[in-house]
């Protein structure tokens, strides 16, 4: 198997290669949650750089729920104008590009000054981090088919704008997989307790979702390995969701790990495990792979084209690339025109303190998108305390201009109601 063999999907379309650009948060939106000009270049620079299949970062179903200040936000409110200008962007080179469509659930600052939900009210623990994430409201039966109703909205807006797909976000620690981890979900209800029930919402978004898009758009989901808590989301817990995604028309599903609790994309486990450096979850995807109907993609540290080959070769059909094509957007190009050494990466950080050291990275990360969206070189070996330093910044002056913009909202709405 070779990493520029084309791939077909279960829904009949293709996809040109096996290489991916993962999901990366760019917070490059517009004040009006809409893509701007240096998310477009940004997207300009991955579709030019020769990945099948473009993933864009967290596009988020509710305006009120946002992973960060500069989010991109789909639901009937918005224009769809911008989106089909990113999505032909994207396509623009024969890659198929998915929206990946989320909900942050407890996983949401506090500055931002939105009422915070979860399956129930457990707040996250990062130690001294702690308090900028509220106690989350755990969420109602209606406010539950509500957000499933919404997660297929946004799919159907996605399709109408031109994109070609959507991955359904259930890991990281995100809302779906929240619901999916008996440490965050404690609920007593037909949503909680057993592995069916906490399974659940997530099962009843794809059946949503497929039961609005057209059967040739594309429809992937996100789940993690394990979210490496003790007592949390486990590889056989993950197994069984994959047989059970196995009876639903699912086109992929991607295999990652961790959370904001236990961030191991950065390669190291809360409870002491290491995880190799490259191919993080390629074990696990190698035996998902095995079991599952749909085609199994990895993401986590990728980097080379020997280890790209490597997961394909193991019988995982696409090979997810985050950070290396943050660093170098060109790398499958070049691959596939013969600078088969050609690699890309960030310096490790080995702070003491784990989640500070993990903010540090995706703030090392932004930076080098932001360099690409600008039109600049990226510069993989910047100071990650002044990236961290430079985000934390334009952290504190989009959330600003976030609240303005949601008291705006709800004083035009006040309004209009009398």
């Amino acid at each position: 198997m070779t990493a520029f063999q084309s791939l077909r999907l279960p829904n009949g379309t293709s996809l040109p290669n096996r290489i991916a650009k993962a999901a990366m948060e760019e917070n490059l939106a517009n004040l009006d949650q809409t893509p701007s000009d240096h998310l477009l270049h940004l997207y300009k620079a991955w579709a030019e750089g020769g990945a099948g299949l473009l993933l864009s970062g967290n596009v988020m179903i509710d305006p009120q729920a946002m992973t960060g200040p500069g989010g991109v936000m789909l639901d009937d409110s918005q224009q769809l104008q911008r989106f089909q200008e990113w999505a032909r962007i994207g396509r623009a080179h024969g890659a198929q590009f998915w929206m990946q469509i989320n909900h942050p659930g407890r996983q949401m600052q506090a500055s931002l000054g939105q009422t915070t939900v979860a399956p129930s009210a457990v707040s996250l623990d990062m130690g001294r981090l702690s308090k900028m994430f509220p106690m989350p409201k755990a969420l109602e039966e209606t406010e539950i088919n509500a957000l499933i109703q919404r997660f297929a909205r946004t799919a159907a807006l996605a399709e109408q704008a031109g994109f070609s797909g959507v991955q359904i976000h259930a890991a990281h620690g995100y809302l779906l997989s929240q619901f999916l981890s008996p440490l965050s979900n404690q609920r007593q209800d037909r949503w909680g307790g057993s592995l069916e029930n906490r399974a659940r919402l997530l099962l009843e978004v794809v059946k949503a979702v497929r039961a609005t898009v057209s059967a040739q758009f594309s429809v992937a989901v996100k789940l993690n390995s394990a979210d490496f808590q003790r007592g949390g989301f486990e590889p056989a817990d993950a197994r069984q969701v994959v047989l059970w995604l196995n009876d639903l028309p699912v086109d992929l599903v991607e295999l990652s790990g961790g959370s904001y609790e236990a961030p191991a994309m950065q390669g190291d486990a809360r409870d002491g495990r290491t995880l190799a450096r490259e191919a993080y979850f390629l074990e696990f995807a190698r035996e998902i792979a095995a079991i599952a109907r749909m085609p199994v993609m990895v993401t986590g540290g990728i980097r080379r084209l020997p280890v790209v080959e490597q997961v394909l070769d193991s019988g995982v059909a696409m090979a997810g690339i985050a950070t290396a094509l943050a660093v170098d957007p060109t790398l499958p190009r070049r691959w596939k025109n013969g600078d088969s050494e050609a690699s890309a990466e960030l310096p490790p950080i080995r702070w003491k303190r784990k989640a500070l050291a993990a903010l540090a990275y995706m703030s090392l990360v932004k930076l080098q998108m932001r360099q690409l969206a600008d039109g600049n070189p990226t510069r993989p070996g910047a100071s990650p305390l002044r990236a961290l330093l430079m985000e934390q910044w334009s952290t504190l002056r989009r959330t600003r201009q976030y609240r303005r913009m949601m008291q705006n909202r709800s004083h035009t709405r006040r309004t209009a109601e009398h």
